[in-house]
């Protein structure tokens, strides 16, 4: 037991710093573009630069890190293309999955989306944002996975930590928790009436409306 145990143990301390890198930035403890000292971050952590390091190699694959030859590793700073494209991508897949979600919607799906959207409204009315965009996104995933396409919740999971960016920059412009239910409860409207010309056009007006807020706000800023 021991032998195994000590195999998988620096792999979860890389996933550990990975995590805590990620909650930081999500809370914007560090700004985009800002530079990681791996050295202060290992001082921080109580941990060698090793796991530091691979940990920055692991955000760098999932996109809120880029390294610099010979200068480390920076907060990934999204510009207004980037943002537009990460936002065009996720209407794609939500767009197909709300489709084909309502030719299934039952009661249990309602159920289940309904829990979601209670469990979100709760986070956005308390003082946690990263709860709050972790319920967001899974209200969002939840509807992907009940469409039933395995494929397309994988190409999702793909760009969830990406999402969390942008959901983050949503929640510090304009979204408050009034407005966070009743852009939910639209979409559970309209998975109601199934018919998924309706929800094509609520998914791209709940997505399409956050898009246009957030790559404006983005190429207005210095």
């Amino acid at each position: 037991m021991s032998g195994p145990s000590r195999l998988i143990q620096p792999r979860n301390l890389v996933e550990q710093v990975a995590d805590y890198l990620t909650q930081a930035i999500i809370d914007q403890e560090y700004a985009p573009g800002e530079r990681l000292s791996e050295v202060q971050l290992a001082r921080d952590l109580g941990v060698s630069r090793a796991p530091v390091r691979e940990a920055a190699r692991l955000l760098e694959s999932r996109g809120l890190l880029v390294s610099l030859p010979r200068k480390g590793f920076f907060v990934r700073a999204l510009d207004a293309d980037e943002l537009g494209d990460v936002f065009d991508l996720r209407l794609c897949l939500e767009r197909h999955a709300i489709e084909r979600l309502a030719l299934r919607y039952d009661a249990e799906a309602e159920a289940a989306l309904t829990r979601q959207v209670e469990r979100l409204c709760e986070a956005a009315a308390g003082e946690s944002e990263s709860r709050r965009i972790e319920e967001d996104l899974a209200f969002h995933r939840l509807m992907i996975a009940l469409a039933g396409n395995r494929r397309l919740l994988q190409s999702f999971d793909g760009l969830a930590h990406e999402l969390r960016l942008c959901i983050a920059l949503i929640a510090k412009t304009h979204e408050d928790p009034d407005s966070i239910s009743t852009s939910h409860h639209l979409l559970l409207e309209a998975l109601a009436s199934r018919d998924p010309l309706r929800c094509r056009a609520a998914i791209d007006y709940h997505i399409g409306v956050a898009r246009d807020f957030v790559v404006e706000a983005i190429a207005k800023s210095p």
